[in-house]
């Protein structure tokens, strides 16, 4: 499968979490579109890309289990998150609940927009390990107060790799009344995901990662009843069109004046791809190298794991605790003397009474392989005995 990629060969690719790879169908798929705009962009662009990203939506929306028009497409999570969160009407005093696993992109914009309004952004501490839903949901609400108004809530973490309870977050949250907001930029073909079950407010997700399109491609879904709350980030011909569509919410949010949306229409082809080759058995096959690599790894590296190994909080990635005094060194060793790509982060975190903690994170996808795990194996301990950069 690793030649259906254009992945370089030299290179042990340990980081598919970070932006993805492209299967060669998919990428000749999108190519073939962007030829299409190059050979008549007046005619794709005002008739035939939208008819295009009508039948990408449907295609998309049947996969999610939500209405096509609730979907809009976008270019990655932090494009879609400051769509929702420059809209929302936040007053002094008022608490954003989160907790302090989040994307750090998503923690700046909140802080960006909460000093902005006098609000509080409230990054609940949920400990580590972690060991039950019931553990996280019970530290998870000790963040509630009577100022809390929503709930922003990652559902695949990206520098801890953990799997959160959404679902049983989202459901406490409906019954308090508070907004939710969920961040599941690693979830589409990662872990299951049906939006009329998960009953999120608001939801985005990548499908330039786990669903294998190319990149730039993400979704932004919100609930019918919020969608007049939220204008465009970019004003344009959308906004108050002159010959407007069923939908305000796809015509605020699709027609963006010039842009190429040939990554956005190659999602009916990722399905088909994905289906073809039997995914959900390649992500099954993921799962079991991740969790049987974890506590290997651990070991080797003097640390603890921060979570059980199962399924319920480990998908096709895991953050394993390593100890370094220069993660950027680290990472640039690992990919310039032994040709790995894999993230080494300082999460500026405090699990455990520390003021940081480093990881470095696994990702499987079909084209890893146990012997992969095992090159990595070795150079961490080449580096530790030739160096102080592991402890």
């Amino acid at each position: 499968m690793k030649d259906l990629f254009y992945l370089n060969k030299d290179i042990t690719f340990l980081n598919h979490g970070s932006f993805g790879a492209c299967p060669k169908p998919i990428f000749e798929e999108y190519q073939k579109w962007q030829l299409e705009l190059e050979k008549e962009p007046v005619q794709f662009i005002t008739v035939e890309a939208p008819k295009q990203l009508k039948r990408s939506r449907e295609a998309l929306a049947n996969f999610l289990s939500c209405h096509a028009d609730d979907l809009v497409y976008v270019q990655n999570p932090s494009t879609a998150f400051n769509i929702i969160i420059k809209n929302l009407k936040l007053n002094a005093a008022d608490e954003i609940l989160t907790t302090n696993h989040e994307y750090g992109a998503m923690d700046r914009t909140w802080n960006y927009y909460c000093r902005k309004a006098g609000a509080k952004y409230v990054q609940q501490k949920i400990s580590i390990p972690l060991l039950s839903k019931e553990q996280f949901i019970e530290e998870f609400w000790k963040g509630l107060t009577p100022k809390t108004k929503i709930v922003f809530i990652s559902q695949i973490t990206s520098p801890t790799a953990l799997i959160f309870p959404v679902k049983e977050i989202c459901e406490r949250a409906k019954e308090l009344g508070l907004m939710t907001i969920v961040d599941g930029a690693h979830v589409p073909h990662h872990v299951d995901l049906n939006l009329s079950e998960l009953k999120a407010d608001i939801y985005t997700g990548a499908c330039h990662k786990w669903m294998l399109t190319p990149k730039g491609c993400s979704f932004l879904y919100v609930k019918r009843e919020f969608q007049n709350l939220f204008d465009p980030l970019i004003i344009s011909w959308g906004y108050e069109a002159e010959f407007p569509s069923h939908s305000q919410f796809l015509d605020y949010h699709e027609y963006q004046g010039t842009r190429d949306s040939s990554a956005f229409i190659t999602v009916p082809k990722a399905l088909e791809f994905l289906a073809e080759h039997n995914w959900t058995e390649v992500k099954k096959n993921c799962r079991k190298l991740i969790q049987e690599s974890y506590i290997e790894m651990c070991d080797f590296l003097n640390t603890k794991p921060i979570c059980t190994v199962s399924d319920e909080f480990l998908g096709q990635m895991c953050s394993i605790p390593i100890k370094t005094p220069d993660v950027i060194k680290l990472k640039g060793v690992l990919y310039n003397d032994y040709k790995i790509q894999i993230p080494v982060m300082n999460t500026l975190l405090d699990f455990e009474g520390n003021s940081n903690q480093q990881f470095i994170r696994i990702s499987a996808q079909v084209y890893t392989r146990k012997n992969d795990i095992q090159i990595l194996k070795n150079a961490l301990g080449d580096i530790r005995k030739k160096s102080n950069l592991i402890s």
